[in-house]
């Protein structure tokens, strides 16, 4: 409703809504301030998950809640800690969703160097009762790096200085990882080099340090500030490779020097620190190598001396041995008369003993020999006047004609005789038989034990080619598998038909070879 015609009577003041008077509100305070500086101290400070930084800017009657949006707070140099005294600059603007003001910080920095030193000993103090600062955490330094990695700008006149010092003193590989030493990109690419070089592996592509040197050269404490950044000193102090700290001169102090194993007043004194002089070293190896001549010479002398005394005391080897010797040729001299002697005896006793023996041996020979030669000829002689009779009466009786009943009987006879020689060679064929026959199977049992039939039941089986059976390696590649023999039977492989058993016909060869012998 326009105001004009608001007929509510003594009422005359403009009708807003909270939106209209919000902007409003809004459009005065940006168009009255719109770019300010302020210095004050910072209350609560809260970074968002979104990036954000909320912080309050105070003094001792008034608050100011402020803003550092994401990407304004990834830039700044100095992130704001609850307790510093800042100089904000930005603009003021409302925020309608609460009904406040607020300001929206472009850029914040410390009030002077008090603020920054005060924030220093706020860092120092929590680092130490972190326990980052205690000397038994310090690593030693390598004697003699093989590797040595530089943090530092390569610009700079600070690299040169500390490549001519370990030139001069004991030449060393050296990585080069630049950085920048001021500004707002310092503090995450020191952070950033120093985690690089932890993370690289020993014999890799590119060889891990030995050791860590960071430098920079001297410079206000505005500009050495990036080595006072907490990421900065928890990362030195993280450090699994020892590291020296060489930023500033010898009156600068950061942070980075109280957590590293070494402070270098100077790059300088860094490079000195890190490597010994080459010359010094082999001075020095060339003095202990003549102290340990020395020493060891007068150590075998006064060993050879010690030596001549005690023999001295001992008696010599030739008397020592020379009764031993003396009685050894001595019976060396006696040994083979000795023998001769002993021989002699030993004959003489043994011809004795023997004599007896023999006599007696070749008589007893002589008299069974006789007797034998006499009880030969008697039966001789019988047997041939048995013989005589037999032929004599054999011969009467042919010459007087042979009767048929006699020859009937000697017929009958000679068939009986006959007859059992028929039997008894019968019965001598059916016992060699049997005899052949139970050899053939003795030899057959034998053969089946020893043959890999009997293993085939044990669970093996064999594997045939076209040339045989297959017994190695070589030979299966040379000539594929056909089929396989197991305990009951064979397996053709690829389709191949099973080879067929020559084992009955050997058997039969075998038996026929046997009845032949």
């Amino acid at each position: 409703m326009d105001l004009l015609e608001d007929d509510t009577p003594g009422r005359n003041e403009p009708e807003y809504s909270v939106s209209e008077i919000s902007g409003a509100i809004k459009r005065m305070i940006e168009g009255e301030f719109s770019r300010v500086r302020i210095k004050a101290e910072c209350g609560r400070v809260m970074v968002a998950r979104s990036g954000h930084v909320y912080l309050d800017l105070k003094d001792d009657r008034a608050v100011l809640s402020s803003v550092i949006w994401k990407g304004q707070a990834a830039k700044l140099a100095v992130q704001p800690e609850e307790g510093m005294e800042v100089i904000a600059t930005g603009k003021l603007t409302t925020f309608p969703g609460q009904s406040r003001y607020q300001m929206v910080i472009e850029d914040i920095r410390p009030a002077g160097v008090g603020a920054l030193m005060a924030m220093l000993e706020k860092r120092k103090a929590l680092l130490q009762s972190e326990g980052l600062f205690a000397p038994e955490r310090k690593r030693p330094l390598p004697y003699l790096p093989e590797v040595i990695g530089v943090v530092t700008s390569p610009q700079g006149a600070v690299i040169r200085d500390i490549l001519h010092r370990l030139r001069d003193r004991f030449p060393r590989k050296v990585l080069i990882w630049p950085v920048a030493v001021q500004g707002d990109q310092c503090a995450p690419q020191v952070t950033a080099a120093i985690e690089g070089f932890n993370a690289l592996t020993s014999g890799g592509a590119l060889p891990r340090p030995d050791l860590i040197i960071v430098a920079r050269g001297g410079g206000s404490i505005e500009d050495l500030w990036g080595f006072n950044e907490e990421n900065v000193a928890r990362a030195a102090a993280a450090s699994e490779i020892p590291l020296i700290s060489a930023v500033g001169h010898e009156t600068d102090t950061t942070l980075i020097d109280y957590v590293s194993d070494r402070r270098a007043p100077t790059p300088t004194a860094a490079a000195e620190m890190a490597v010994p002089v080459r010359m010094d070293l082999i001075h020095t190896v060339d003095s202990h190598d003549t102290r340990m001549t020395r020493a060891l010479s007068a150590q075998v002398q006064r060993r050879r001396e010690r030596l001549r005394d005690l023999a001295r005391a001992l008696p010599r080897l030739d008397e020592i041995t020379a009764r031993a010797t003396q009685q050894l040729d001595t019976v060396a001299a006696r040994l083979p008369a000795a023998l001769t002697r002993a021989t002699q005896a030993k004959n003489i006793q043994l011809e004795r003993a023997a004599a007896p023996l023999r006599a007696t041996l070749l008589t007893t020979k002589i008299e069974t020999a006789r007797s034998r030669l006499t009880r030969s000829g008697e039966m001789l002689g019988q047997a041939l006047t048995l013989r005589t009779e037999r032929d004599r009466a054999r011969l009467t009786q042919t010459a007087q004609g042979l009767r048929p009943a006699q020859l009937a009987r000697d017929l009958t006879a000679a068939h009986e005789k006959l007859d059992r020689s028929t039997t008894a060679l019968a019965n001598a064929a059916t016992r060699q038989t049997t005899k052949w026959r139970d050899t053939l199977a003795r030899l057959a049992r034998m053969r089946e034990t020893l043959g890999y039939k009997e293993t085939l039941a044990r669970g093996y089986a064999v594997v045939w080619g076209a040339e045989g059976v297959i017994t190695s390696q070589k030979a299966a590649k040379s000539t594929p598998p056909r089929e396989i023999e197991f305990k009951d039977g064979k397996l053709a492989l690829t389709g191949a038909k099973p080879k067929p058993s020559t084992k009955p016909a050997a058997k039969t060869t075998e038996q026929s070879s046997l009845f032949d012998d």
